[in-house]
């Protein structure tokens, strides 16, 4: 189980990483993106097994609650950010798939 202090630590450390995150999104830097994320998760999965509900003080919830709008925040943005790019590599994967599909029906020959 999580003490007080180590559950505000685990948050402020998802808030730094998320922050780290928008600005990898922002530069368009996609594989940072995915190893921060990746970060995030295992900060989350220790808040999920480890957080024991335990009274927090009026200042540390303020505390809590404070790290946890700013996360929602930066993922917003990081979403707003990524949706574009996503989209356009769905999009993508989807013409090679229909032009491999093209290939393999009528031959490659036929595409060029």
């Amino acid at each position: 189980m999580m003490n007080c202090e180590e559950i505000i630590d685990t948050y402020e450390s998802v808030a730094q990483i998320t922050k780290n995150m928008l600005d990898a999104a922002r530069q368009g830097a996609w594989d940072d993106l995915i190893s921060l994320e990746s970060k995030v998760a295992t900060h989350i999965n220790q808040l999920s097994t480890y957080e024991a509900p335990v009274k927090l003080t009026p200042a540390l919830r303020n505390r809590k609650l404070t790290v946890i709008k700013q996360i929602l925040a930066d993922d917003k943005e990081i979403r707003n950010l990524t949706e574009p790019w996503m989209e356009k590599l769905s999009g993508l994967i989807s013409s090679t798939q229909m032009e491999q599909k093209l290939s393999v029906s009528y031959g490659s020959q036929s595409l060029r």
